[in-house]
């Protein structure tokens, strides 16, 4: 049985899959700089990837990626981040768990209009783009009926 998503799954991963200069250009533009204090500084760790073949297949261990993780804790209010990011980039790690932590807060709404929602439209941009470019190199081959048959 497949578990509905969350409204905070969507914003975790889209600031896991976000790039890293994107996240960091309008965590700036965006002002925000809440005290906050470490419960697990930014880590570096590696995670086993799984895949499926044909995406419904037996699981099998794919190989180890390298991820960034890190907890926090606002000082005003309490409200705990998270984060689990690519790589190793602490600063990313950093800034989404501010955002996944202010999400929880008063600020959500500035959070998810200053910085969510402008940087979904980048990602989905940049698939555009990429599609785009794609889509410019497909070839289309087709068969012509004799009509014998």
């Amino acid at each position: 049985m497949e578990q509905a998503r969350t409204e905070r799954q969507d914003w975790m991963g889209l600031l896991a899959r976000a790039p890293a200069g994107d996240l960091a250009a309008l965590w700036a533009e965006a002002g925000l700089s809440p005290a906050f204090a470490w419960a697990r500084a930014p880590e570096f760790g590696g995670v086993m990837v799984r895949g499926r073949a044909g995406g419904t297949g037996a699981p099998f261990n794919l190989g180890e990626m390298t991820v960034t993780r890190c907890a926090l804790t606002l000082e005003e209010g309490g409200a705990v981040g998270h984060a689990c990011v690519a790589g190793r980039d602490r600063e990313k790690a950093r800034i989404a768990a501010l955002c996944d932590a202010l999400m929880q807060t008063a600020a959500a709404e500035e959070v998810r209009a200053r910085i969510l929602t402008p940087l979904a439209a980048r990602m989905a941009q940049a698939r555009r783009a990429r599609a785009a470019k794609a889509a410019a190199t497909k070839v289309d081959f087709f068969t012509m009926v004799r009509g014998e048959n």
